[in-house]
């Protein structure tokens, strides 16, 4: 087994590009920030946007699609939303190029000047709910359950491929709602979804929290998060739910007549995830040897990889994968046969290990004499030989059994790497040593955040929802500055 990757232990950061170039998910745009996600990337990106759409839908929502653009004046309604934002806005001035007669380049045309600069959204509140204007005037026209898929701009300084990029896909929910009740349980159900679709579907456990005030979302009284610890210790946000209360109806002027016939501010949440979830698939499972991936969410759950010496070999091996995948794709298993000449098998089962297909299947002459098949699992590496009479059933409860075991082992990892610490020395030991979350006392100033920051590079990541440990919530003293402090926090390393 050849190690083509840089070792994970000894450089992650080179290690997580190498696999996206070599697997073929991405690979640099030569414009900083902006990356090019090649097929199979996009393909697992379809997967996540499938199975989420699904979701979004039986739980009521409709998809929606609004301008790419946004009027400046728009951005500027809500004070603490362009606050944030503005330092990471690209802008659009003007419409048009030319060319003098003796430039060589072309240049701006001064005439082309816009009367309003118009904001790449980096997110939609604003134009969502300068719509919702015309939209709302009765409590009749409430609940509106909107999402949207698309792109945004987000102009980052430190960028990377998928976890940090100026450009990325996403989906964007924009709920709007009668009452403070009805859109606080809108925001925690969209998180339920998300926790969800990480755990059963990518395989990856997350904690369940809230954002500290100073970092919550622009706009927003608050902001429901989940977290996952990937495998150098460090935490990544999975996924974000906000609680916008009434304060873009108000920055908006959208009100409503309610059964009483009384006019009052609509209530509001926002919620999103993006192609992130990827570099997170990636730093959750994959190994020195490539990706690997959860069958829920591979594009290709299992290839057949013919071993033959000659014409005749082949096409007995043809007729037999043609039953076989016939057989898999009636049970709804996604299935490539690879019977390219121009490629030796060995160099194909590196191929496939380092894209992380979950299942090989390899059938040779012996194979043949024996009426079965090599199956190869890309999680445990364990091969083992199967009658053709049985894949019917062994392959999906194979699949089922790898799904199983990535969750069951990033969740021994999370657990393992979870720790309540009240002393600042072992707080700091553990964080430089092994990272990962450790649960403790904070005193609920930004002060304090940024000294621990400042010396450790931690930062809260939530405040715990809830945690089976009874003395998360009990009273205690903070680990920096020893005053008092209601519950424990969760701090990490993080992307």
């Amino acid at each position: 087994m050849s190690h083509q990757l840089t070792q994970r232990n000894k450089n992650y950061s080179k290690w997580y590009n190498e696999i996206i170039i070599k697997s073929g998910l991405a690979e640099f745009s030569g414009i900083r920030g902006f990356m090019i996600i090649k097929p199979y990337g996009i393909s697992i990106w379809e997967i996540i946007k499938k199975k989420l759409d699904q979701m979004f839908k039986k739980t009521g929502h409709q998809n929606v699609y609004f301008p790419l653009l946004i009027p400046k004046s728009f951005f500027s309604k809500e004070k603490q939303h362009i606050k944030s934002f503005s330092k990471e806005c690209a802008i659009v001035t003007h419409y048009k190029l030319k060319k003098e007669k003796n430039e060589k380049e072309l240049i701006i045309d001064p005439q082309s000047k816009l009367q309003e600069e118009l904001i790449i959204r980096p997110t939609s509140e604003s134009i969502i709910w300068k719509t919702y204007k015309r939209w709302i005037q009765s409590y009749r026209d409430l609940p509106i359950l909107l999402n949207q898929w698309g792109n945004a701009i987000r102009w980052e300084m430190r960028t990377r491929l998928f976890l940090r990029t100026s450009e990325f896909l996403w989906q964007e929910g924009h709920t709007a709602h009668s009452t403070k009740k009805e859109a606080i349980e809108e925001t925690k159900k969209i998180l339920n979804i998300y926790t969800n679709f990480s755990e059963n579907f990518m395989a990856v456990p997350v904690l369940q929290g809230i954002k500290p005030y100073m970092d919550k979302f622009s706009g927003s009284e608050t902001t429901y998060c989940i977290e996952a610890l990937m495998q150098d210790g460090k935490a990544l946000q999975i996924g974000t739910s906000h609680f916008l209360g009434q304060n873009f109806s108000k920055a908006f002027d959208v009100k409503f007549t309610n059964f009483n016939g009384k006019k009052e501010y609509v209530w509001a949440t926002s919620w999103g995830i993006s192609t992130r979830l990827i570099g997170g698939l990636i730093m959750s499972h994959s190994d020195d040897n490539g990706l690997i991936l959860p069958p829920k969410i591979a594009p290709i759950q299992t290839v057949i990889i013919p071993i033959y010496k000659n014409k005749r070999e082949l096409n007995q091996i043809n007729e037999i994968t043609e039953k076989i995948r016939n057989v898999l794709e009636k049970k709804g298993i996604s299935v490539k046969y690879d019977d390219r000449d121009i490629f030796t098998p060995g160099w194909k089962f590196n191929e496939y290990e380092m894209k992380g297909i979950p299942i090989r299947i390899s059938i040779g002459s012996y194979e043949i004499k024996q009426e079965k098949a090599e199956v190869f699992r890309r999680d445990t590496y364990e091969k083992m030989y199967v009658s053709w009479n049985c894949l019917k059933n062994f392959i999906p409860e194979l699949l089922e059994k790898i799904q199983k075991n990535l969750y069951e082992k990033a969740l021994q990892r999370t657990k393992k790497y979870t720790i309540m610490l009240d002393n600042y020395n072992d707080f700091k030991k553990r964080i430089n040593d092994t990272g990962g979350f450790i649960l403790a006392h904070w005193d609920g100033t930004i002060n304090t955040g940024k000294k621990i920051q400042e010396e450790t590079e931690a930062t809260i990541r939530c405040i715990p929802i809830y945690n089976k440990k009874n003395d998360v919530k009990k009273i205690g003293k903070c680990i920096y500055s020893g005053k008092t402090s209601n519950q424990r926090v969760i701090f990490a390393k993080s992307y």
